[in-house]
């Protein structure tokens, strides 16, 4: 059974080390020790085996369910088959023998997907998102995000020559309109349009689940920034695919394709390919090959790489996201009729349990994402996904520092392979867990540890 192997796996993987490498150089030791400190509290980080299609898959970035049913699988193979003569390697970067033209054609194509004067191809999402936020800000410049932005966006802050870096809360547009108007204030350059803002926003969060107010918040920008010095970078990594039209993402939904200066596109979720994809124009294209180290001092993406990125968007072309998209927001919304009705439910949140902060109103919201949070008190999310593995569920456990303290969850991933039945399962099997953590708070068992843990736990590694 997969729960056996990753568990035993799992409970290896945290087994302290560094006393056991007495003999080996102190370089070593030192690693070690660093990683003994979070296996002692069992949040190191560790691989963990992939599921067979046995396992109720609630976890995959396949979305659109490309991988799993082979459709991306055979759309890649007719693209190499038109172009039996490829060469495999790009054999030099963008800026020398890599910019082949094979590469450019498919960059325009998805620009035009898009409706975006130009694209970039990088190597993946994180990459073509850190490399255009450290590339992109001059000196001087400033780089406001939302306090919820991904890691990539933070590791091209540490890169970035921008002299200005501030956080407003999440999805928040009054909290951006204070930031914005202190710069302003502040910084006579910015007041007159000799220095630019960069505002790192997401269109759907990826640990949340919810969507950017990017309607308001351009409006926040131009009101505050007249001049048009204040633009945004819109990372769209959990939209492609999903929302939209023909799953083009939230800008196009909105039709904001002209307000939007930069968007991160990624292939590897929803697509089922790999590689990510910066939309924007042609001045912001020229800066990234001339400014952005992945571009300058990295090989070029290879054609079969490429190749991938093509057939999965020729499928989005063809219209083949839009039943997974419906099939998505059906089975999102069974979910959340059945565990909200479950009768458990009120109890559960109400003694603080868990809660779904994306189950409130969500009949009258017109746009659900395939992401949705279960928030668990610290620790907890373990004890849940340890109950959820255990009867073939697989959803995974986040925990500080990728989110907030205070603000554990297991992250559920809806699928377009995911049926109803499947949700209901999953809803059903979360009130079992919160049931028996209800009844343990309650003195109703002698138990202080869930049945889940307590096996996890006494398993022989």
């Amino acid at each position: 059974m997969y729960a056996d192997r990753m568990l035993t796996k799992w409970l290896q993987d945290l087994k302290p080390r560094a006393a056991a490498m007495k003999d080996q150089p102190v370089f070593y030791r030192n690693l070690e020790q660093a990683m003994d400190i979070s296996r002692a509290d069992r949040s190191l980080i560790v691989a963990r085996p992939r599921w067979d299609d046995s396992v109720l898959d609630f976890t995959s970035s396949d979305f659109l369910s490309f991988s799993r049913s082979g459709r991306i699988r055979e759309a890649f193979l007719e693209e190499l088959g038109r172009h039996e003569e490829f060469r495999l390697s790009a054999s030099g970067s963008r800026v020398q023998y890599g910019n082949y033209d094979y590469l450019i054609q498919v960059e325009q194509e998805i620009a035009d997907f898009h409706g975006a004067e130009a694209a970039y191809i990088a190597h993946s999402g994180f990459m073509a998102n850190a490399g255009t936020v450290a590339a992109v800000p001059l000196p001087g410049d400033a780089i406001v995000y939302d306090d919820a932005v991904h890691a990539s966006t933070h590791e091209g802050l540490k890169l970035s020559l921008a002299s200005h870096q501030l956080s407003f809360r999440h999805n928040d547009p009054d909290a951006l309109h204070e930031v914005l108007s202190s710069l302003k204030k502040s910084h006579k350059a910015f007041e007159l349009g000799t220095s630019s803002i960069l505002i790192a926003v997401e269109s759907v969060y990826s640990m949340d689940g919810d969507i950017c107010p990017l309607e308001e918040m351009v409006q926040v920008a131009k009101e505050v920034f007249p001049l048009g010095n204040a633009q945004f970078i819109v990372d769209e990594a959990h939209s492609n695919g999903v929302i939209g039209p023909r799953g083009a993402g939230l800008v196009n939904m909105l039709g904001l394709e002209k307000e939007i200066a930069i968007r991160i596109h990624m292939c590897s979720k929803a697509l089922g390919s790999t590689g990510g994809v910066i939309l924007c124009n042609k001045t912001v294209r020229a800066r990234l090959i001339s400014n952005a180290r992945f571009a300058i001092y990295s090989g070029a993406p290879s054609f079969p790489m490429v190749a991938s990125m093509r057939a999965g968007y020729r499928l989005l072309e063809n219209g083949e996201a839009e039943k997974g998209m419906e099939k998505i927001q059906t089975s999102v919304r069974h979910f959340l009729k059945t565990i909200t009705a479950h009768p458990v439910w009120d109890e559960a949140v109400d003694e603080g349990i868990l809660n779904i902060p994306l189950a409130e109103d969500y009949e009258s919201n017109e746009h659900l994402t395939h992401i949705v949070p279960v928030l668990t008190r610290p620790k907890h999310e373990v004890y849940l996904f340890f109950h959820l593995i255990i009867n073939n569920i697989n959803a995974y456990p986040i925990s500080f520092p990728v989110v907030p303290k205070g603000k554990s969850r297991v992250r559920l991933v809806f699928h377009a392979h995911n049926s109803l039945d499947q949700a209901e399962t999953l809803a059903n099997v979360i009130c079992e867990w919160a049931q028996e953590m209800l009844d343990i708070e309650a003195g109703k068992t002698d138990n202080v540890m869930p049945s889940a843990a307590r096996k996890v736990y006494a398993m022989k590694t």
